[in-house]
């Protein structure tokens, strides 16, 4: 393990914290907002190429609009109307998208220092204390992240937390990556196999699903067998029309408990491969559509598309759908989930 300065934040010094694994393959976390800042793969070449977009200090990740890297929390992605009711009482969230809440609002935990609470030969554990109200959120969240690089090359991101009310838990990793390298361009020629049957339509450009898990059978939403990011993300199809390509809901095809594999990709230029499993029921697969020409690390400019997400979750706004099921942590049990980024090289 390495610990480095990572530059400044309102006088406060932020670390950067980077750990190498038997292979030598390497992982870098931030302090400032729990943030996943890089994971080097070895190549082929003797090189490593750094597969995760982000920013080369921490002024970066002040003020990204496109949450690179961030973990999200309380509750990642939307909440319609930036409201919701739990145990009978209505309570009101920042509305920072539309009239919406998206990813918990503005105060969100990846612009927060999180306390470094135990740091290990290849991983880490930040903490935080979110108080009772935080981002219009109800109870005293007490919550753990763990990063752990392992020796058969995952990037693990372990979830563990308790509230002293009933609340919202519905954390995620919000990384952007690009198999061929963060400063290789677009990824729609990454191929990718969704082990999902079925996505939630978005209502409208505002993206609040429909309610409705419909199929991706004979739909360009079907990656049930592997095809590349850009061979339909153009199509005549109205769900990619209101979104600006792939930034939809899909529903994992679980066949038991603990973690599932739900997504494999590979870099066509590197021919990397990254597998991704979670415990939680569905994930947001989103191709970077809004990414606006923004400067990231060595200086590189990542535009529209050149990252995809693969954000474990709850289905979006699953708080105010009676026939989801809904991220309510109870007062006193434990919020405990994971999810796991394998590479393949």
């Amino acid at each position: 393990m390495n610990r480095t300065t990572f530059g400044t934040v309102e006088g406060r010094e932020a670390q950067l914290y980077s750990f190498e694994n038997a292979n030598g393959m390497e992982m870098s976390v931030c302090d400032y907002g729990a943030h996943l800042v890089s994971v080097k793969v070895p190549g082929k070449d003797g090189g490593k190429k750094d597969m995760v977009l982000g920013y080369d200090d921490v002024s970066g990740y002040v003020t990204d609009p496109c949450h690179l890297g961030a973990t999200i929390g309380r509750n990642g992605n939307r909440i319609a109307n930036a409201s919701f009711e739990l145990n009978g009482v209505k309570f009101q969230l920042a509305a920072n998208e539309n009239e919406n809440n998206l990813h918990s609002g503005p105060d969100g935990y990846e612009y927060r220092f999180w306390e470094v609470k135990e740091v290990k030969e290849q991983a880490i554990t930040l903490h935080l204390d979110s108080p009772d109200k935080d981002q219009g959120f109800p109870g005293n969240f007490s919550v753990d992240v763990t990063y752990t690089l392992t020796d058969d090359n995952q990037v693990a991101i372990h979830y563990c937390g308790t509230c002293d009310a009933d609340t919202v838990a519905n954390m995620t990793n919000h990384s952007y990556f690009n198999l061929n390298g963060h400063d290789s361009g677009d990824v729609l020629k990454h191929a990718v196999c969704l082990k999902a049957g079925c996505y939630s339509p978005v209502a409208d450009s505002k993206s609040i699903p429909t309610g409705e898990h419909a199929a991706v059978a004979g739909t360009p939403m079907d990656f049930t067998k592997e095809k590349t990011i850009g061979l339909e993300i153009g199509a005549d199809f109205e769900q990619l029309k209101l979104t600006g390509g792939y930034d939809h809901n899909f529903i994992i095809d679980r066949d038991g408990d603990g973690l599932q594999l739900f997504a494999v990709v590979r870099g066509d230029q590197t021919g990397v491969v990254m597998e991704a499993r979670t415990d939680l029921p569905a994930f947001q697969f989103y191709t970077g559509n809004f990414i606006d020409h923004v400067k990231g690390k060595d200086g590189v400019v990542y535009t529209s598309r050149t990252g995809f997400c693969l954000e474990s979750q709850y289905i979006p706004n699953a708080i105010n759908e009676e026939k989801e099921d809904k991220p309510i942590l109870k007062a006193g049990e434990t919020y405990d989930t994971t999810t796991a980024y394998r590479f393949i090289f």
